[in-house]
């Protein structure tokens, strides 16, 4: 993620702390000092704050360590303000493994707080202490073990994306099937979201809208992305390619390309040589370099060489989301290791498009109609 502060890399993942983050810990800080709290005190605050969200980090690693029991690999674990964020290279489609990544954040924080009441019994310092005065009056240890049980509770809130949700998707996924489970979870997720920003609002609690906006939105890209991969299932790269397209040469200067840029509604260019893809020329790639009056250069000097040829064969499902993945909005198709094609995001959402009319056109009972 932009704008983060890498802590180190642990189990094979890299950690990250974003920058919003300072800004939590500056209002901590200066609340505390607002309240009367001496400069100590505040900084006893702040090292709260941290302890916590060193919670958050086991919470998050508790997801990714079970995902990876499943092949499911975690590019790096960032955190927010608003909680941490593991990103998994997929969630696992099998409601059992899903139901079980999903629990396993939560997991993580009940053993957390299991092991502080052990400790506090073991000290004598829970005894005769109330919820409400351990928040506001006990020490780290009695805080850190009630907030951790209160991180359950809220994570385990049937508002999809959080892992309450995702739970539900994959115990409704046993009976329904992926996809309307997950259209009944994120509809859930939404409507809790609508909840959590009007509380926020009426409460005056900023960070809980921000939360509803998390999750309103979460919901819908989610619900969006298992629309997507339902609709591309059995389908090829060939299905979905362009067929008609320009290409450029290795030796093409950027001015030439702006003419073929210009020439049609094309933004991303193959660059071949002896009828092989050695690179893709994209249309803000020409743009920047035409900003710093690089406009006798050659393609090859800044063409794109990470998104690598597919063939057209190729299961289209698993070929956008490596896609998604490596941030390649365009990439090659071939034949035989000749170009024959291009595959688009535009192209896939047009074939999507294309599918769900086909789809109500046929109407119930089934589940895709040839167009």
């Amino acid at each position: 993620m932009k704008w983060s502060l890498k802590l180190g890399t642990y189990a094979g993942i890299g950690v990250y702390l974003h920058w919003t983050f300072a800004l939590l810990l500056g209002w901590v800080f200066v609340s505390q000092l607002g309240s009367g709290q001496s400069p100590a005190q505040a900084l006893v605050g702040v090292l709260f704050v941290l302890t916590l969200f060193a919670c958050v980090v086991l919470h998050e690693f508790g997801h990714a360590l079970a995902a990876r029991r499943y092949g499911v690999a975690t590019r790096d674990i960032t955190l927010l303000p608003i909680g941490g964020v593991a990103r998994l290279e997929r969630i696992p489609e099998k409601p059992a493994q899903e139901l079980v990544v999903a629990l396993a954040g939560p997991a993580v924080n009940v053993l957390i707080a299991a092991v502080l009441f052990v400790w506090l019994i073991a000290t004598g310092r829970v005894v005769g202490i109330d919820t409400a005065e351990m928040l506001t009056n006990g020490s780290i240890v009695q805080r850190l073990m009630v907030v951790n049980v209160s991180l359950v509770v809220f994570n385990m809130l049937p508002a999809f994306p959080m892992d309450g949700g995702r739970a539900l998707r994959a115990l409704l996924a046993f009976r329904l099937g992926r996809r309307r489970a997950t259209t009944i979870a994120a509809s859930i997720g939404q409507a809790m979201a609508i909840v959590f920003g009007f509380l926020g609002l009426w409460l005056g609690h900023p960070l809980l809208v921000l939360i509803a906006i998390f999750v309103f939105l979460g919901a819908q890209a989610e619900a969006g992305q298992v629309e997507m991969q339902s609709a591309l299932e059995g389908l090829r790269v060939g299905d979905a390619m362009m067929t008609y397209f320009r290409t450029l040469e290795p030796q093409t200067s950027l001015i030439q390309a702006v003419k073929e840029l210009l020439a049609g509604s094309q933004q991303d260019f193959p660059v071949v040589e002896n009828g092989v893809p050695i690179g893709i020329l994209r249309r803000n790639d020409l743009v920047k370099a035409l900003a710093e009056n690089r406009g006798d250069t050659a393609v090859t000097e800044i063409m794109w060489r990470e998104c690598q040829p597919v063939d057209e064969a190729a299961p289209l499902r698993s070929t956008v989301e490596k896609m998604q993945a490596g941030h390649c909005g365009t990439v090659p198709v071939i034949r035989a290791g000749r170009l024959v094609g291009l595959l688009t995001m535009e192209n896939i959402g047009e074939l999507i498009m294309v599918q769900n009319a086909a789809e109500r056109r046929a109407g119930p009972g089934h589940s895709r109609a040839s167009v």
